[in-house]
C-alpha cells in the first residue's frame, strides 16, 4: 500500500507555454500500469492536445472551460463533475474559460517529466 499526501516536486511539470501545471501522483515507475495526474490549467487561450501514444480520461473538479473535438468540430463544456475521455487518441483543444482543475489518468503511464511535442502528443 502506499499513501501520498503530497506530490514530490519533481514530479511537478510546468508547461514551458503556461497552459498547465501537472502535479503526477502516480508514473511508469509506480507499477500501477497508468498514470493518475492533478492538473490545473490556467486561462491562457486554447490549447491544442493530441495524444497519439496515449489514452487519457479527465475528470473536472473545479472550474469552467470547453472542449473542441478536431474531428467533428463539436464543443463540450467541462464544470465540476464533467467527465471527458479520449479513448480515440481524439485530438482537441482545451480552453479554460476559468481556471480548470483536472484529475487525469493516462494509459499507458508517463515515465516522469513529458510536456506537450509540437504535435500536442508526449512521447
Amino acid at each position: 500500500m502506499k499513501v501520498i499526501n503530497s506530490v514530490p516536486e519533481e514530479r511537478v511539470v510546468e508547461c514551458p507555454k503556461g497552459g498547465f501545471i501537472s502535479e503526477r501522483f502516480l508514473l511508469e515507475s509506480d507499477g500501477m500500469g497508468y498514470t493518475m495526474t492533478r492538473t490545473t490549467i490556467p486561462v491562457n487561450g486554447k490549447q491544442f492536445w493530441h495524444y497519439k501514444n496515449h489514452l487519457e480520461s479527465c475528470y473536472c473538479v473545479s472550474g469552467k472551460g470547453v472542449i473542441t473535438d478536431t474531428n467533428s468540430g463539436r464543443e463540450y463544456e467541462v464544470i465540476p463533475g464533467t467527465i471527458y475521455v479520449l479513448d480515440q487518441h481524439d485530438p482537441h483543444y482545451f480552453e479554460a474559460l476559468e481556471e480548470t482543475v483536472l484529475i487525469c489518468v493516462f494509459n499507458p503511464p508517463l515515465k516522469g517529466r513529458e510536456t506537450h511535442r509540437r504535435d500536442g502528443s508526449y512521447e
